[in-house]
């Protein structure tokens, strides 16, 4: 007999527009044919239900999961939000002197357990709650009994959360005396150097960058006294030099205090971390998270999509890579050409390199932040005019923003319909709806949504709008692995079936190497001048591109994924003295 848990999703569940007609059969529901309702949901007994899936299937808004789980899982109950809410089984395990890192998709319990670890958040082991006698007990023998002493006895943890760009929400006022209040190790100037924020110290926390706002919130999370410290998605809004940078301060401080890190960028969580946990499950519906693994053998095993120690599958297909060498753009079909232009904005430089666009392809754009990708996007896309005013491909273009904000009050169908009526087709609900979770956040509000959600949502509008050239700027923003791996499907088949033309400009290496037929590579002096080259084949450009960053990548062995060598490691030395700083084989 299998464990069962029943979750009802309180935004979705509205019992006031319901006829119960979803959970009237029900004899476990039901009072005197009436749904059972406790604070504006419906509720069902657990220990009741036989899983027949009536109310499932009957529920008008999709807000009911009947979820059968090995009885392994009992007694391992972390915490769970209310009756028939999320669950989370299982808890990483800090360790001093290491990076630990939690890896897995969004919904499944990571920011839970960080909270939980943090102190912010007590683990209520699946109950009404649960007293620190009772939580000790659970966890005896275990390596977590001595840090959740430790916890309760009153350690000082430090956190970076992971939106971000709430930030200016609750502070206003200059970046660096934000840092200063921050401070209490005496490391503001050293730390501000290594993290490239000199510039950003003067101005106002609400004029920053999302990429000045993730390292200010890193700078600021480091900078505390703490015993133990959590960071939740570091890299979102980074460029690959400075990724590489924040991966370098948190291994240093790791060194002397216990790290752990929320990350869906693999690469740099391969290069970052000593151990991995691995979050599985449901979205919103429950999450297990593993034992620690080795780094490169746990995100193998996450690739694959499956955990050979546990006996689990938690993917019908594994996450694959490219095993050739880079693709060379075989289309000819010209669309446009565009031409070498300038643009001068604030003090900051743009120089282009004139171009072409072909039909069906996807070009990649990327470099480091503060170069001019977004401008150069904006420029074609003609939200903005260049200083000559020569660009004007004549094309009718979809432009996708790299900070979304949900600027009508509208719900996600409503919202959609708008843009395109036949979004509810079956063809975009195979094609869009279902692939990027979509469908089930249709009867949601768009103020509602979480950043991975909006996202997610902003993406399928710029693929909805007609148009011929397409530009979406950092798609994978707070996307965990799955969704970035679907978006990159979803793009390229869009690209191919219609015969247009899409740009996308993103940080993520992974995604860029599976979605791009040729790149578009932006150097220069961020912030001053920026300098952008014509479309290249992907090996030139990667390579020009990690060239200039002193940055080689290598192909692991066993999945063909990307792997940022140790720098000055033989590899790195290898690969630089050849000019292979990517699509290198060992």
């Amino acid at each position: 007999m299998e464990l069962r848990i029943a979750v009802v999703d309180r935004d979705s569940c509205k019992p006031e527009k319901c006829s119960q007609e979803c959970l009237k059969y029900c004899p476990v529901v039901r009072t005197g044919g009436e749904a059972v309702i406790i604070e504006d949901r419906a509720i069902i007994s657990e220990e009741l239900c036989v899983g027949c899936g009536i109310c499932v299937k009957k529920c008008p808004f999709n807000a009911i999961s009947i979820v059968g789980l090995p009885h392994e899982l009992e007694g391992k109950e972390v915490h769970r939000y209310g009756q028939n809410g999320f669950m989370l089984y299982n808890l990483p395990i800090p360790r001093k002197g290491h990076v630990v890192g939690l890896l897995g998709p969004n919904g499944t319990g990571k920011t839970t357990a960080v909270r939980i670890l943090s102190g912010q958040l007590k683990p209520n082991l699946g109950k009404e709650g649960a007293e620190w006698d009772e939580i000790f007990e659970r966890f005896a023998g275990t390596e977590l009994l001595d840090y959740l002493k430790a916890l309760k006895d009153g350690i000082k943890t430090s956190l970076k959360p992971q939106y971000i760009e709430a930030i200016p929400k609750v502070y206003s006022g200059k970046a660096g005396d934000l840092l200063e209040k921050a401070d209490e190790i005496g490391g503001m100037d050293e730390l501000v150097d290594k993290l490239g924020l000199r510039n950003s110290l003067e101005r106002d926390v609400k004029n920053l960058s999302g990429g000045e706002l993730q390292r200010l919130a890193i700078a600021a999370c480091l900078l505390r006294d703490a015993d133990f410290y959590f960071l939740d998605e570091v890299t979102s809004y980074l460029d690959i030099y400075q990724r590489t940078a924040v991966a370098k301060v948190i291994k240093e401080k790791a060194e002397k205090k216990p790290v752990l890190i929320v990350e869906h960028d693999i690469a740099i969580l391969d290069m970052l971390a000593d151990y991995v946990h691995l979050s599985y499950g449901e979205p919103a519906v429950y999450g297990v998270i593993t034992h620690p693994k080795g780094v490169r053998t746990g995100i193998n095993q996450y690739l694959r999509g499956y955990l050979p120690e546990e006996n689990i599958r938690i993917r019908d297909k594994a996450i694959e890579f490219d095993v050739f060498q880079p693709r060379e753009s075989e289309l000819e079909n010209i669309m446009v050409e565009y031409p070498a232009f300038t643009k001068s904005l604030n003090g900051f430089r743009l120089q282009t390199e004139g171009g072409d666009i072909k039909q069906s392809e996807v070009l990649g754009i990327v470099g480091p932040n503060a170069t001019g990708k977004s401008t150069f996007v904006k420029i074609l896309a003609g939200v903005l005019e260049d200083d000559e005013k020569k660009v004007d491909l004549k094309l009718k273009t979809s432009y996708k923003p790299q900070y979304i904000k949900a600027e009508v009050e509208k719900s996600v169908a409503a919202f959609l319909t708008s843009i395109n009526p036949m979004v509810n087709t079956s063809y975009y609900k195979t094609e869009f709806l279902k692939p990027l979770r979509v469908e089930e956040l249709m009867d949601r509000n768009l103020n509602d949504l979480s950043g991975g959600e909006l996202q997610r949502v902003a993406i399928i509008a710029c693929l909805l709008r007609e148009a011929d050239l397409y530009l979406l700027d950092e798609p994978s923003a707070h996307l965990d692995v799955e969704q970035r791996t679907e978006v990159a499907r979803i793009i390229r088949r869009f690209a191919l079936n219609t015969k247009k033309s899409v740009f996308v400009v993103d940080h993520d290496i992974y995604l860029i190497d599976m979605i791009s037929d040729r790149l578009i590579v932006f150097e220069g002096e961020p912030g001053r001048r920026g300098k952008s080259s014509r479309p290249l084949s992907m090996k030139d450009g990667m390579n020009r591109f990690l060239a200039n960053l002193g940055i080689t990548f290598r192909r692991d062995e066993e999945t063909r994924r990307p792997r940022v060598n140790k720098l000055n490691s033989r590899l790195d030395r290898e690969q630089k003295s050849k000019g292979e700083y990517y699509y290198y084989f060992n």
